[in-house]
C-alpha cells in the first residue's frame, strides 16, 4: 500500500472519529502543515465557535514521531491514527505539541543528536514504556469533542 492510500485512509478515519463526536471538519486547500481543522460552530461550552487544526500522521502499524518544526502550532492536535488497514485495530491517539513534546522528553528523544539539530525523532516501535505514556492519549467515543473544546477553547472562540 502506498503512502498516499494510507494517508486517504487515515484521514477518512479521522474524519468519521471526529464526525461520530460531533465535531465538524474543513480540510485546508493548501498544505502548510494543517491537514484538518476540527470545530465546534455551536458549543455552548466552549462559549459559540471553538476550533482546532490538525495534523495527522498515519500508519499500517504503530508509529509515533515529533518534529522540532511542529513547535510553532502550540495549540494544534497531533493526530496518530493507527492500524489504517485493519478496521477492527484502526485507532488515533490526539496530543498537543506539548503533550507530545513531554513523551519524547520522558523517552530521552529531546536530548539526541537529530532533536537537538532541530529535526525529529519518531519510532515504528514504540516501546511499552512509550505506550504507556501515549495511553491518556488514545481517543474513544466523546474524547473528539472533548479534545477539541479544550484546545480551541484556549486559542480561538468567539
Amino acid at each position: 500500500m502506498d503512502t498516499q492510500t494510507i494517508e486517504i485512509i487515515g484521514r477518512n478515519y479521522l474524519i468519521s472519529q471526529l464526525v461520530r463526536d460531533d465535531v465538524e471538519v474543513a480540510r485546508p486547500e493548501r498544505d502548510r502543515g494543517v491537514d484538518l481543522i476540527a470545530y465546534l460552530d455551536l458549543d455552548e461550552a466552549g462559549g459559540g465557535f471553538v476550533a482546532c487544526p490538525i495534523q495527522m500522521k498515519a500508519a499500517t502499524a504503530r508509529s509515533f514521531s515529533l518534529a522540532k518544526k511542529q513547535e510553532k502550532f502550540s495549540r494544534m492536535l497531533l493526530a496518530y491514527v493507527w492500524h489504517v488497514q485493519v478496521p477492527d485495530d484502526a485507532c488515533a491517539y490526539a496530543l498537543t505539541y506539548a503533550e507530545a513534546w513531554e513523551a519524547a522528553r520522558k523517552m530521552g528523544w529531546t536530548k539526541t543528536v537529530s532533536w537537538e539539530q532541530g529535526l525529529s525523532y519518531g519510532t515504528t516501535h514504540p516501546s511499552k514504556r512509550l505506550l504507556a505514556l501515549l495511553d491518556p492519549y488514545l481517543m474513544g467515543p466523546g474524547d473528539w469533542k472533548r479534545k477539541v473544546r479544550e484546545v480551541g477553547t484556549d486559542s480561538f472562540a468567539f
